[in-house]
Protein backbone atom coordinates (compact mmCIF):
# COMPACT_ATOMS: atom_id res chain seq x y z
CA UNK A 1 0.00 0.00 0.00
CA UNK A 2 1.57 3.27 -1.14
CA UNK A 3 0.75 6.06 1.31
CA UNK A 4 1.32 9.70 0.42
CA UNK A 5 1.41 12.46 3.03
CA UNK A 6 0.45 15.95 1.82
CA UNK A 7 0.73 19.13 3.88
CA UNK A 8 -1.45 21.86 2.33
CA UNK A 9 -0.22 25.34 3.24
CA UNK A 10 -1.42 28.77 2.21
CA UNK A 11 -0.29 32.20 3.34
CA UNK A 12 -3.72 33.79 3.60
CA UNK A 13 -5.68 33.09 6.77
CA UNK A 14 -8.53 35.19 8.16
CA UNK A 15 -7.50 34.83 11.79
CA UNK A 16 -3.72 34.56 11.36
CA UNK A 17 -2.22 35.50 7.99
CA UNK A 18 1.18 33.92 7.35
CA UNK A 19 0.91 31.45 10.21
CA UNK A 20 2.72 28.74 8.23
CA UNK A 21 5.84 30.91 8.30
CA UNK A 22 5.45 32.08 11.90
CA UNK A 23 8.52 31.38 14.02
CA UNK A 24 8.13 28.77 16.75
CA UNK A 25 11.29 28.58 18.83
CA UNK A 26 13.71 28.89 15.94
CA UNK A 27 11.73 27.02 13.28
CA UNK A 28 8.67 27.92 11.26
CA UNK A 29 5.37 26.21 11.99
CA UNK A 30 5.39 24.48 8.59
CA UNK A 31 8.92 23.17 9.14
CA UNK A 32 7.93 21.56 12.44
CA UNK A 33 4.91 19.94 10.78
CA UNK A 34 7.09 18.59 7.98
CA UNK A 35 9.78 17.23 10.30
CA UNK A 36 7.24 15.31 12.35
CA UNK A 37 5.50 13.94 9.26
CA UNK A 38 8.81 12.70 7.82
CA UNK A 39 9.30 10.56 10.91
CA UNK A 40 6.10 8.60 10.24
CA UNK A 41 7.08 5.03 9.36
CA UNK A 42 4.04 4.37 7.16
CA UNK A 43 4.31 7.37 4.84
CA UNK A 44 6.24 6.62 1.65
CA UNK A 45 6.51 10.29 0.67
CA UNK A 46 5.68 13.69 2.23
CA UNK A 47 4.97 16.73 0.05
CA UNK A 48 4.16 20.32 1.01
CA UNK A 49 1.51 21.76 -1.33
CA UNK A 50 1.19 25.54 -1.57
CA UNK A 51 0.16 28.36 -3.88
CA UNK A 52 2.50 30.87 -2.24
CA UNK A 53 6.06 31.54 -3.40
CA UNK A 54 7.17 32.52 0.12
CA UNK A 55 6.10 29.17 1.55
CA UNK A 56 7.54 27.37 -1.48
CA UNK A 57 10.95 29.02 -0.99
CA UNK A 58 10.99 28.38 2.74
CA UNK A 59 10.08 24.72 2.25
CA UNK A 60 12.86 24.31 -0.28
CA UNK A 61 15.32 25.91 2.15
CA UNK A 62 14.82 23.18 4.77
CA UNK A 63 14.91 20.38 2.21
CA UNK A 64 11.23 19.61 1.82
CA UNK A 65 9.65 18.25 -1.32
CA UNK A 66 7.17 20.93 -2.34
CA UNK A 67 4.73 21.47 -5.21
CA UNK A 68 3.15 24.70 -6.38
CA UNK A 69 -0.60 24.24 -6.71
CA UNK A 70 -3.52 26.28 -8.00
CA UNK A 71 -4.56 29.44 -6.18
CA UNK A 72 -8.23 28.72 -6.92
CA UNK A 73 -8.77 25.94 -4.39
CA UNK A 74 -11.51 26.48 -1.81
CA UNK A 75 -9.96 24.16 0.78
CA UNK A 76 -6.83 22.32 1.78
CA UNK A 77 -8.54 19.10 0.72
CA UNK A 78 -8.82 20.34 -2.86
CA UNK A 79 -5.12 21.24 -2.76
CA UNK A 80 -4.28 17.74 -1.51
CA UNK A 81 -6.40 16.22 -4.28
CA UNK A 82 -4.43 18.17 -6.91
CA UNK A 83 -1.24 16.56 -5.62
CA UNK A 84 -2.92 13.14 -5.50
CA UNK A 85 -3.70 13.44 -9.22
CA UNK A 86 -0.01 13.98 -9.96
CA UNK A 87 1.66 11.55 -7.53
CA UNK A 88 0.77 7.85 -7.51
CA UNK A 89 -0.64 6.48 -4.23
CA UNK A 90 -3.25 4.16 -2.76
CA UNK A 91 -3.92 6.26 0.34
CA UNK A 92 -3.46 9.99 0.87
CA UNK A 93 -3.07 11.62 4.29
CA UNK A 94 -4.03 15.29 4.60
CA UNK A 95 -1.71 16.66 7.30
CA UNK A 96 -2.78 20.11 8.45
CA UNK A 97 -0.03 22.70 8.05
CA UNK A 98 -0.90 24.33 11.37
CA UNK A 99 -0.39 21.23 13.57
CA UNK A 100 3.27 21.46 14.71
CA UNK A 101 2.70 19.01 17.58
CA UNK A 102 1.15 16.24 15.50
CA UNK A 103 3.37 13.25 16.27
CA UNK A 104 4.54 10.74 13.70
CA UNK A 105 2.95 7.99 15.81
CA UNK A 106 -0.44 9.69 15.38
CA UNK A 107 -0.03 9.64 11.61
CA UNK A 108 0.90 5.95 11.70
CA UNK A 109 -2.17 5.20 13.85
CA UNK A 110 -4.34 6.80 11.19
CA UNK A 111 -2.71 4.93 8.30
CA UNK A 112 -3.18 1.57 10.06
CA UNK A 113 -6.96 2.00 9.77
CA UNK A 114 -6.61 1.40 6.02
CA UNK A 115 -5.53 -2.17 6.63
CA UNK A 116 -9.29 -2.74 6.58
CA UNK A 117 -10.20 -2.77 2.89
CA UNK A 118 -13.65 -1.21 3.44
CA UNK A 119 -12.30 2.00 5.02
CA UNK A 120 -12.52 4.92 2.58
CA UNK A 121 -11.82 7.76 5.01
CA UNK A 122 -10.36 7.96 8.52
CA UNK A 123 -9.46 10.53 11.14
CA UNK A 124 -8.29 10.85 14.78
CA UNK A 125 -9.89 11.72 18.11
CA UNK A 126 -8.78 11.99 21.71
CA UNK A 127 -10.51 12.44 25.06
CA UNK A 128 -11.11 16.04 26.09
CA UNK A 129 -9.22 16.71 29.28
CA UNK A 130 -9.85 20.45 29.71
CA UNK A 131 -13.57 21.09 30.21
CA UNK A 132 -13.09 24.65 28.94
CA UNK A 133 -12.62 23.12 25.48
CA UNK A 134 -16.22 21.90 25.43
CA UNK A 135 -17.58 25.36 24.68
CA UNK A 136 -14.72 26.51 22.46
CA UNK A 137 -16.00 26.49 18.84
CA UNK A 138 -12.44 26.11 17.56
CA UNK A 139 -12.30 22.70 19.28
CA UNK A 140 -14.38 20.32 17.18
CA UNK A 141 -16.23 17.63 19.12
CA UNK A 142 -17.06 14.17 17.81
CA UNK A 143 -19.38 11.29 18.66
CA UNK A 144 -18.95 7.82 17.16
CA UNK A 145 -20.61 4.41 17.19
CA UNK A 146 -19.55 1.17 18.87
CA UNK A 147 -17.29 0.33 15.93
CA UNK A 148 -15.57 3.73 16.06
CA UNK A 149 -17.26 5.18 12.99
CA UNK A 150 -18.15 8.86 13.26
CA UNK A 151 -21.79 9.75 13.85
CA UNK A 152 -21.35 13.53 13.90
CA UNK A 153 -18.86 16.36 14.29
CA UNK A 154 -19.78 19.71 15.81
CA UNK A 155 -18.34 22.95 17.09
CA UNK A 156 -20.94 22.69 19.85
CA UNK A 157 -20.82 20.41 22.88
CA UNK A 158 -22.04 16.96 21.87
CA UNK A 159 -23.76 14.99 23.17
CA UNK A 160 -26.03 17.23 25.22
CA UNK A 161 -26.36 15.84 28.76
CA UNK A 162 -29.97 16.24 29.76
CA UNK A 163 -29.21 14.70 33.16
CA UNK A 164 -26.37 16.86 34.50
CA UNK A 165 -25.54 14.16 37.07
CA UNK A 166 -23.96 12.21 34.21
CA UNK A 167 -21.44 14.98 33.59
CA UNK A 168 -18.64 13.49 35.65
CA UNK A 169 -19.01 10.06 34.03
CA UNK A 170 -19.44 10.90 30.35
CA UNK A 171 -16.38 11.19 28.14
CA UNK A 172 -16.23 13.91 25.52
CA UNK A 173 -13.95 13.57 22.52
CA UNK A 174 -12.01 16.13 20.52
CA UNK A 175 -11.56 15.71 16.81
CA UNK A 176 -7.97 16.03 15.60
CA UNK A 177 -8.08 17.44 12.08
CA UNK A 178 -5.97 14.99 10.11
CA UNK A 179 -7.62 12.87 7.44
CA UNK A 180 -6.73 9.79 5.48
CA UNK A 181 -8.47 8.88 2.21
CA UNK A 182 -8.35 6.11 -0.33
CA UNK A 183 -6.99 8.07 -3.24
CA UNK A 184 -9.79 7.08 -5.60
CA UNK A 185 -12.34 8.21 -3.00
CA UNK A 186 -10.61 11.56 -2.40
CA UNK A 187 -10.73 12.41 -6.09
CA UNK A 188 -14.49 11.74 -6.09
CA UNK A 189 -15.07 13.48 -2.76
CA UNK A 190 -13.77 16.88 -3.89
CA UNK A 191 -16.27 16.82 -6.78
CA UNK A 192 -19.25 16.61 -4.41
CA UNK A 193 -21.16 19.85 -3.79
CA UNK A 194 -20.85 21.54 -0.40
CA UNK A 195 -23.50 20.00 1.86
CA UNK A 196 -26.07 21.66 4.12
CA UNK A 197 -24.56 20.73 7.48
CA UNK A 198 -21.10 21.55 6.16
CA UNK A 199 -22.31 25.10 5.48
CA UNK A 200 -23.82 25.39 8.97
CA UNK A 201 -20.86 24.05 10.96
CA UNK A 202 -18.11 24.96 8.46
CA UNK A 203 -16.79 21.42 8.80
CA UNK A 204 -15.89 19.74 5.52
CA UNK A 205 -16.03 16.21 6.92
CA UNK A 206 -19.80 16.54 7.30
CA UNK A 207 -20.02 16.44 3.50
CA UNK A 208 -18.83 12.84 3.66
CA UNK A 209 -21.35 11.87 6.35
CA UNK A 210 -24.22 13.56 4.51
CA UNK A 211 -23.34 11.54 1.43
CA UNK A 212 -23.43 8.26 3.33
CA UNK A 213 -19.66 7.79 3.64
CA UNK A 214 -18.48 6.23 6.88
CA UNK A 215 -15.47 7.84 8.58
CA UNK A 216 -13.36 5.52 10.75
CA UNK A 217 -12.07 7.12 13.96
CA UNK A 218 -8.76 6.06 15.49
CA UNK A 219 -8.64 6.92 19.19
CA UNK A 220 -5.31 8.15 20.53
CA UNK A 221 -4.13 9.22 23.98
CA UNK A 222 -2.10 12.29 23.03
CA UNK A 223 -3.49 15.71 22.18
CA UNK A 224 -2.28 18.41 19.81
CA UNK A 225 -2.30 22.19 19.67
CA UNK A 226 -3.15 23.71 16.30
CA UNK A 227 -2.05 27.23 15.44
CA UNK A 228 -5.23 29.07 14.46
CA UNK A 229 -4.56 32.47 16.06
CA UNK A 230 -1.61 34.53 17.37
CA UNK A 231 -2.75 33.51 20.87
CA UNK A 232 -2.31 29.86 19.90
CA UNK A 233 1.25 30.63 18.79
CA UNK A 234 2.04 32.17 22.17
CA UNK A 235 0.65 29.08 23.92
CA UNK A 236 2.73 26.86 21.64
CA UNK A 237 5.90 28.80 22.49
CA UNK A 238 5.16 28.47 26.21
CA UNK A 239 4.58 24.74 25.76
CA UNK A 240 7.91 24.24 24.01
CA UNK A 241 9.77 26.18 26.70
CA UNK A 242 8.24 24.04 29.44
CA UNK A 243 9.01 20.90 27.45
CA UNK A 244 12.65 21.61 27.30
Amino acid sequence: MKVLGVIPARFGSTRFPGKALASLEGKTVIERVYENAKKARLLEKVIIATDDKRIFSKAKSFGAEVLMTSGKHNSGTERVAEVARKVSSDVVVNIQGDEPFLKSSMIDSLVKEFDAKNVLMATLATKIKDLADLDNPNIVKIVFDKDNYALYFSRSRIPHLRDKRQGTRHRYYKHIGIYGYRTRFLLDFVKLPVSGLEKVELLEQLRALENGVRIKVALIKDDTLSIDTPQDLRRAKSFLKRKG
